[in-house]
């Protein structure tokens, strides 16, 4: 038994190894989709950060992907061509220089993410309703105590 929690320790280690487990199969699945979508991961992550938090530096972006900065200076050149985000000045200080997302970036996401939420009712249909409400309201909860 662990003495903070009174869990045992195998049971920490499965439901570890199934959130690992998980996560693996998340992130291959995500891979297997945009690989139908002309975006790289670390484009489409980017699109992501962006339009959730609006404009941001090539710093900014760079920090909250984990990125060295020209790494991101390059991610962004390419989206740019492919018009999926702009560089704009920013009004107030015309030194500084964020990314903006455009329409085209935006359809991308919805795309992206339509894709993958069919391939998760695909595999929610082999649970009742009472079981996936019960399902996301521990993940939710284990969501939120491992960011707290």
């Amino acid at each position: 038994m662990d003495g903070k929690s009174g869990l045992s320790q195998e049971l920490v280690s499965d439901i570890e190894r199934l959130v690992r487990e998980i996560s693996n199969v998340v992130k291959r699945k995500g891979r297997e989709i945009l690989n139908e979508f002309p975006i790289t991961p670390p484009q489409f992550a980017a699109l992501l950060w962006l339009n959730q938090e609006g404009d941001l530096t090539i710093g900014d972006l760079s920090q909250k992907m984990y990125l060295a900065c020209s790494t991101m200076t390059d991610l962004v050149d390419r989206m740019e061509k492919n018009g999926l985000v702009e560089r704009v000045r920013d009004e107030r200080d015309r030194r500084v220089v964020r990314i903006h997302l455009l329409d085209k970036g935006k359809s991308i996401i919805r795309d992206v993410m339509a894709a993958r939420q069919s391939y998760l009712s695909d595999v929610l249909v082999h649970f009742s309703e009472a079981e996936i409400k019960e399902m996301s309201k521990y993940l939710e909860r284990l969501h939120r105590e491992m960011k707290s």
